[in-house]
This record gives structure tokens, C-alpha cells and sequence, in this order.
């Protein structure tokens, strides 16, 4: 096997790192960059620009600039994640088949993995540049929490970017390799990963690099853009008491507001307050009118305190599934540029009493362990042995609108379960499954994976025939589903397309007309 190149692939920033003559490293861009802003840009000539120059383009050209994509990837079109971006973004949401989500470019709809696979493109391009040889394998992360629509997705997204991907692996699980690999350590971990647009909690016991994830719990609602957010309503309310002029009904003001405030948030990482003065911030009636406004940190604590209180409500939950306390943990190890944030450093140390681990760059942390696992299958070695765990549980539709649930969440990965299904009444030849994702006992309150439907039962009396169906989760997380009529022998190869999953016709049809990036 070649040259296997680990991505992380995340809402705001990517990463790609690969392991060379032993070593694990971070690949840069030809400037030095060691990330790339996941921001993907179409021009009116065809072009497609990705990363720090597609980025420059959300205040100039905001209608065809997409950014925060994955935090719609694998979600339904009257999802609330959803309906809040199309409230915040000047690009044009519009709803597909099944009702997935697709973004409108100059008349043409893509679904959320072409956009993805665009990043994946550049992530790419950047690497082979660096090593000077083509790439094409890749172990992708994504947030613990994932779905299996999210998961195969993802998987689309590299295979439209013409990528074999070998591994799907969750973003804490890569960030627990990176932190102990090859280090002989006997810990408990815990890993608090806040990205752009998602938060996982996992934790994980590391032993002589085997590394089993004991828990894991997250908010795919809750990330960096929330922090961002905030920012904006401040600085929108403040010019509207200054001038009169509400930004929320201009969206290419919102989009000013909305680059504006990353940067201030930045800003206030470094320093205790953050004087912000826009000459000609938009046009109103009478001409043009400035922003002027200043913020302390002090006081953005404060506005997002209830963010970060989410984040310990689903910490709680990890550690509950878990059956332990914060004493039990040995190491916290934060992942994801949020984590910069002296909030959140200062609350996750409050919070488990101890420390943070900051060894390594949280941008970079994800990157650099999907590399160490991408080396180890490369080399079809077990040098790290990873137990990962399923973060919902997985169950099946039944009479009156429940769930009976098969495979409960934080079972080990792989894992698979039999069902035995018969019928309701006579002479049936087919019996209907619906598969979802989820907690409760209620189908309206999962997340429904997919439905598949058993045809040739043979004429029998109700309850008489007997159909044993397989219900797998691999190592990726996507489910698998195998059925067999146990009377007469017969096998029926199911599969279930997940929402948000593109299926491979529509793939390689994508992955033939996908463009070029810069």
C-alpha cells in the first residue's frame, strides 16, 4: 500500500499530516499554513478557489462562498441546524431528494459531499505538493457523534474527491493516538474536543497503545460558529442602538458581522478588551454608517457562559455512561482551535480539577492521529489498537410509532446482533423495517437511518415464517444490514442508504464532473 495521508476534515479548519520514516508530521501549504479555513468558493468562470483565498470571498462574494458546510452534512432539510443557517448564511440552501440538503451555485444544486469533497481536493493537492508524490489513500475523522448518515457522507465526500478511504475515525479517538502513541502510557483520558461547529467528550483508557474508548457523549449543535455568534448579536444590537440600522435584515452585513466576530474572538484570546471601529460598515438611507464598538473579555465570558455549561452537561453524561467521577481521570487533553479560548481553559480545569493537556497544537492534534492510524493500516501492522464504541444506540421501528432498541450506544465497535422478524398476517410477502438512531423509545425522537423492505417470504400463516436479519456496525460506525429466510435457506442483501449519503452511482457521477481547486 501507498502513502496514506491522515485529514482531518473539520467545519472551520482542515488539517492533513502523514507519517514519514517513523515520524509524524503536519503538512503545510506552500506559505507555511498548517491549516486550511474549510471555505469553498465557486466564480463566475468556473473556478473553485478553497481554503484561506475562498475565505477572503464571504464578505465580497457571499452568495457564492460556502463555509461551516459540515455542520449540515447528513442532516435533513426541516432539521433545526438547518433552519438556523439558512438564517445566517447568504448562500442558497434548497432542499433535494428525500429532503436532503443541497447548496444552489449559479442554478447548479450540490449535495453536502461535493462541497466536502472540494475541501478534501485542496487537503489533497497541499499534501502531494509536500511530499512530491501523488496521494490517494486517506484515514478521514469525524466528530464522535456522528450519525451513520454523517458517517457515510463523509465517506462520499472522500471518494468524490477521488480518495480511497480506508478508515472513518472519530476526531477524540485520533486526538488520544497522537497524544500517546508510541509513549508507553497507562492512563484515563479525556478528551474534550470543541471544533467549529460540534463538542464530543470521550473517554478513553490508554494501556502499552491499545486504546478503548470507554465512553463517549456530544452536542453535534454546539461549537466555535456558536462562540461567533454571539459576537454578531452583540456587535448587530449595539450598532442598532448607534445608528438605527438592523444588520439581521442585510445578509451581506450579517456576513461582515460574521468574520468580523471570529476575529475579535481571536482577539480576545490575546488581549482583556477589543476596540472594534469599521469605517463605511454598510450604506444606510442617508449614506454610509460606521461601526464602532467595544467588547471585553470580561463580558463575552459572560454571553457565553451557558455555551460552555453545555459542554460539562454533556461531560456529565459521558462520565455517567462511564460509571465514574472526575476522579477517575487521569489526563484532559483538549482538541479543536475553541479550545484557545481562556473560558473554556480555565472551565474545563474547574471543572475536572486538574490541568489541561496543551502538548500539542489543537489544531493539529486530529490530523496527526488519523496519520498514525492511516501508517499502521498502511503497513498492515497493530501498533495501535483502537476500540472504538457506537455513540447511539441503534434500534428498529415497531408497532405504534417505538423503538425497540438492538445495539445499545457505547457498545464496542464491531459489534453485530441477529433479530428474528415473522409476520402479522397470512400470505405476507414482505415485511418492512425501519432502522433508527437514537435514545428515545420513540421513532419521532430518532434519527431514522433508513428503511428496507423483505419481499419472497413464502405463503404461510401469520407468525409462521421465520426471517433472521443481521444488523452490523464495522469499525467505521456505518451500519450493515444481511437477511435470511431461515425456512427456505434464501439470502437477501440489504442495504440501506443512509440520509445524506449520495450512493455510488451518484459518487462516481460527481467524482467524474467534480472541478478542479486552487
Amino acid at each position: 500500500m501507498g502513502r496514506v495521508v491522515g485529514i482531518d476534515l473539520g467545519t472551520s479548519y482542515s488539517c492533513v499530516a502523514t507519517v514519514t520514516d517513523g515520524s509524524v508530521e503536519v503538512l503545510r501549504d506552500s506559505e507555511g499554513a498548517n491549516t486550511q479555513p474549510s471555505v469553498v468558493s465557486f466564480l463566475p468562470d468556473g473556478r473553485v478557489l478553497v481554503g484561506a483565498d475562498a475565505k477572503k470571498r464571504i464578505i465580497t462574494d457571499p452568495g457564492h462562498t460556502v463555509y461551516s458546510a459540515k455542520r449540515l452534512i447528513g442532516r435533513k432539510f426541516f432539521s433545526e441546524e438547518v433552519k438556523k443557517a439558512k438564517h445566517h448564511v447568504a448562500y442558497k440552501i434548497v432542499e433535494g431528494p428525500n429532503a436532503e440538503v443541497r447548496i444552489q451555485i449559479y442554478g447548479k444544486d450540490y449535495a453536502l459531499p461535493e462541497i466536502s469533497a472540494l475541501v478534501l481536493k485542496k487537503m489533497k493537492q497541499i499534501a502531494e505538493q509536500a511530499l512530491g508524490e501523488e496521494v490517494d489513500k486517506v484515514v478521514i475523522t469525524c466528530p464522535a457523534f456522528f450519525n451513520d448518515g454523517q458517517r457515510q457522507a463523509t465517506i462520499d465526500a472522500g471518494r468524490v474527491a477521488g480518495l480511497d478511504v480506508l478508515r472513518v475515525i472519530n476526531e477524540p479517538t485520533a486526538a488520544a493516538l497522537a497524544y500517546g502513541f508510541g509513549k508507553g502510557l497507562n492512563q484515563r483520558v479525556a478528551i474534550y474536543d470543541l471544533g467549529g461547529g460540534t463538542f464530543d467528550i470521550s473517554i478513553l483508557d490508554i494501556g502499552n497503545d491499545v486504546y478503548e474508548v470507554i465512553s463517549t457523549a456530544g452536542d453535534t449543535y454546539l461549537g466555535g460558529d456558536d462562540f461567533d455568534d454571539r459576537i454578531m448579536s452583540f456587535l448587530s444590537d449595539e450598532f442598532l442602538k448607534a445608528t438605527g440600522y438592523d444588520c439581521k435584515q442585510n445578509l451581506d452585513a450579517l456576513q461582515k458581522l460574521k468574520t468580523l466576530s471570529e476575529r475579535v474572538k481571536w482577539a480576545l484570546t490575546e488581549k482583556t478588551e477589543v476596540k472594534i471601529s469599521v469605517p463605511n460598515f454598510v450604506q444606510g438611507p442617508k449614506g454610509p454608517l460606521d461601526l464602532n464598538a467595544v467588547l471585553t473579555r470580561n463580558h463575552f465570558q459572560q454571553m457565553c457562559m451557558d455555551l460552555v455549561q453545555r459542554t460539562f452537561k454533556v461531560c456529565d453524561e459521558a462520565l455517567q455512561n462511564a460509571r465514574m467521577t472526575i476522579h477517575d481521570v487521569d489526563s484532559v487533553i483538549l482538541v479543536g482551535g475553541s479550545t484557545r479560548m481562556p473560558i473554556i481553559r480555565s472551565s474545563v480545569e474547574k471543572y475536572f480539577f486538574k490541568t489541561p493537556q496543551m502538548s500539542i497544537d489543537p489544531d493539529e492534534i486530529v490530523a496527526l492521529g488519523a496519520a498514525i492510524q492511516g501508517a499502521a493500516l498502511a503497513e498492515g501492522t497493530q501498533k495501535a489498537l483502537l476500540i472504538d464504541v457506537t455513540p447511539m444506540t441503534l434500534g428498529i421501528g415497531v408497532i405504534g410509532g417505538m423503538v425497540q432498541h438492538l445495539i445499545e450506544k457505547n457498545s464496542p465497535l464491531p459489534i453485530e446482533i441477529n433479530k428474528e422478524f415473522t409476520t402479522t398476517s397470512d400470505n405476507q410477502s414482505q415485511v418492512k423495517i425501519s432502522v433508527f438512531q437514537g435514545e428515545s423509545k420513540k421513532q419521532g425522537e430518532n434519527e431514522i437511518l433508513g428503511e428496507f423492505t423483505l419481499t419472497g417470504i413464502r405463503a404461510a400463516p401469520r407468525g409462521e415464517p421465520r426471517i433472521a436479519v443481521n444488523f452490523e456496525i464495522d469499525t467505521d460506525g456505518i451500519v450493515h444490514v444481511t437477511a435470511i429466510d431461515k425456512d427456505t435457506g434464501q439470502s437477501q442483501s440489504i442495504s440501506i442508504t443512509a440520509y445524506g449519503a449520495m450512493g455510488q452511482e451518484a459518487v462516481e457521477a460527481a467524482r467524474q464532473s467534480s472541478q478542479a481547486v486552487q
